[in-house]
């Protein structure tokens, strides 16, 4: 082996945070920090990992020793973010309010921890509160089978206040026991290994990607490489943003210079294998998807990748039983590029923890291009919800067939004739319906002349307003099915023979 025994130092252990929704974890990490990073949990959830570093002086020592914290997102929609944050951990802590007991994500932290082999420490939060009940946890654990100490097994649990302090450096104690019995040892004079946590783009510095340093030492200035990025670390920086020469094994740490985003949860080299590193890019000319007509088309963007992956997560699977298509996904503000894209794609951009710079919101403004942005998931999901249920309105209440097109010169002032085959044809906003040709002859199999059931398929392929709408050589506000009208209207595109214009009612928004 290279290694040799005089080259190992003690390394500080990567400690995971994990528990159901709301039972403390980020509270329990702000009180050992003494730092306000529960303010950082918009809507009371953690929505993208962070690692931070503390140092305790256990019981009966003089001497502080370091401990790396991962906090875990505890929302069942961020599954594979936990189980990413336990295997980069060498210890966990399984975080359980004393009020509630073991939950859903409280089952799914324990199954993920057992089949990682993460050595784990059971706190039992809030304390505090009137209504907890630690000797009811403890035959809730058991019954899910983690065996407690005292309770026949020998997992280490603490009681704690978020609020008060009551055990929390009981806990940390415990902690530090558990990493001496682990014997975490690196050799410092070997290249940097370890795990991306977070990515994002900087509009000043550009690409940033926050790391846990597991093997080795990260020095300022390596060749650094992911599976699918690769680059120099020519900034380095501690967790607390403090520009840095070297960070040891263990430690936390921001790395500016990759010259592209790597994935979250991919492993990192430095040195000579950074050097040779092959890197995956993507498949170049991969195919859009497909737009539809009748569903909501999505532009993402996030300020970083963990965010990104937890909305495009819960919109694939929104997704999946819904009428919707995710054109485009990044990492970024959302720029000019998202907002064409969205306009020929008529499509909404969701933005999650990123801003929209000024260019592309005037932009937006000036096509009629909606963005909806928030730090919480939760009221992005809301918003995409709701545009769901506009488009799940009953159908058109009145249809144009068009049979006949007077001037198209002017989009804005198109003059077109047709007749009303359904409903009630209405001065209003329209889509327009265009059909593909049939895949049969012209004449319909009874002989009748191709009708709309006679066409192939329809799509919508863009929208307008009717200006004006006259029947009979007279101007009217709306005509009844059967009946044959003109129509001066703007449009996105120029209206063709054979079209359909579908109007809505008022609550159908276009």
């Amino acid at each position: 082996m290279a290694d040799k025994p005089n080259n190992l130092k003690e390394r500080q252990p990567v400690i995971v945070v994990m528990g159901h929704v709301d039972h403390g974890k980020t509270s329990l990490l702000d009180y050992i920090r003494k730092a306000n990073v529960a303010g950082r949990e918009a809507g009371g959830i953690t929505q993208a990992i962070g690692a931070y570093e503390i140092e305790h002086v256990s019981t009966g020592s003089t001497q502080a020793k370091k401990l790396t914290f991962i906090d875990t997102p505890g929302h069942e929609a961020f599954t594979k973010m936990r189980s990413r944050g336990a295997d980069a951990a060498d210890l966990a802590v399984l975080v359980v309010a004393a009020e509630e007991g073991v939950k859903p994500q409280t089952k799914e932290a324990i199954q993920i921890l057992e089949q990682a082999k993460t050595p784990y420490v059971v706190a039992l939060t809030k304390i505090d509160k009137p209504s907890a009940d630690v000797d009811r946890v403890k035959n809730d654990l058991l019954a899910n089978g983690v065996y407690l100490e005292g309770y026949g097994g020998s997992t280490s649990y603490q009681p704690v206040s978020s609020k008060t302090g009551e055990g929390v450096n009981e806990l940390l104690d415990l902690l530090i026991l558990a990493a001496e019995l682990e014997e975490l040892r690196y050799d410092p004079s070997l290249p940097a290994e370890g795990f991306i946590l977070e990515t994002r783009t900087n509009k000043n510095r550009g690409m940033e990607a926050s790391l846990i340093v597991r093997e080795g030492t990260l020095r300022r200035g390596d060749d650094i490489a992911t599976p699918t990025a690769k680059g120099k670390a020519k900034m380095l920086e501690n967790f607390l943003g403090k520009a840095a020469n070297e960070v040891p094994a263990g430690a936390p740490a921001l790395v500016v210079g990759l010259e592209s985003l790597p994935q979250v949860g991919e492993t990192f080299t430095t040195g000579e294998k950074a050097k040779t590193a092959q890197i995956k890019t993507a498949v170049a000319g991969a195919e859009m998807p497909t737009l539809k007509g009748d569903a909501l088309n999505l532009i993402l963007k996030a300020g970083d990748a963990g965010s990104l992956e937890v909305l495009s997560q819960i919109l694939h699977a929104l997704g999946a039983e819904q009428p919707l298509v995710l054109l485009a996904e990044g990492v970024g503000d959302v720029g000019e590029n998202d907002v064409k894209l969205a306009v020929s794609g008529k499509a909404l951009i969701v933005a999650f923890k990123s801003n929209v710079d000024k260019a592309a919101r005037n932009l937006a403004q000036a096509q009629g291009t909606e963005v909806v942005s928030s730090d919480i998931v939760y009221d992005l999901i809301i918003a995409v919800e709701k545009k769901l249920k506009e488009l799940q309105v009953a159908g058109p209440s009145g249809v144009l067939e068009i049979l006949a097109v007077f001037n198209s010169a002017k989009l804005d002032k198109q003059v077109v004739g047709g007749r009303v085959v359904s409903g009630n044809f209405k001065k209003a906003p329209f889509q327009i319906m265009r059909f593909s040709p049939a895949p049969s002859s012209s004449q319909a199999s009874d002989g009748r002349s191709e009708g709309a059931e006679g066409k192939g398929e329809g799509k919508i392929v863009g929208q307008g307003r009717v200006t004006n709408l006259q029947a009979q050589k007279k101007d009217t506000s709306s005509v009844p099915e059967g009946y044959e009208c003109g129509v001066l209207a703007g449009a996105s595109i120029t209206i063709e023979k054979g079209d359909h214009l579908l109007v809505f009612d008022e609550e159908k928004k276009l």
